[in-house]
């Protein structure tokens, strides 16, 4: 095991690693181990994220390292953890965005004193 694959399942509960085991083995029709490049869009789908045409390319660029055209579970893990890292970032920026809208009250992209006084007394 890798070091970048050793820290996937240190960020993963063993819930969520059974969860993804799951969703893996049912395309893995063969029992081998590994999934094609080409399902691994939907398996990604069927666990919530949604990586774009371009999104995947890159990231099977970077997890298939042998360039054998599948994946193993523990490349997928390692792709999963990288994801939802990516997905939270972004999700993080809109809330704080959100907020950013619910106190500029006067919507002139900038938080002035009489807001900032409203945000503190709270």
């Amino acid at each position: 095991m890798t070091d970048q694959q050793a820290e996937a399942r240190s960020y993963l509960s063993e819930e969520m690693i059974a969860e993804f085991k799951a969703a893996f083995d049912m395309f893995d029709a063969d029992g081998g181990g590994d999934i094609s490049t080409k399902e691994l869009g939907t398996v990604m789908r069927m666990l919530g994220q949604t990586p774009t045409k371009e999104e995947l390319d890159a990231i099977i660029e970077e997890v298939d390292e042998d360039g054998s055209g599948t994946i193993d579970f523990e490349e997928f893990l390692v792709m999963m953890v990288r994801q939802m890292k990516e997905d939270a970032k972004g999700k993080s920026e809109e809330e704080l965005a959100e907020c950013f809208r619910i106190f500029d009250r006067n919507a002139d992209g900038f938080l002035d004193a009489e807001e900032l006084v409203e945000i503190f007394q709270l």
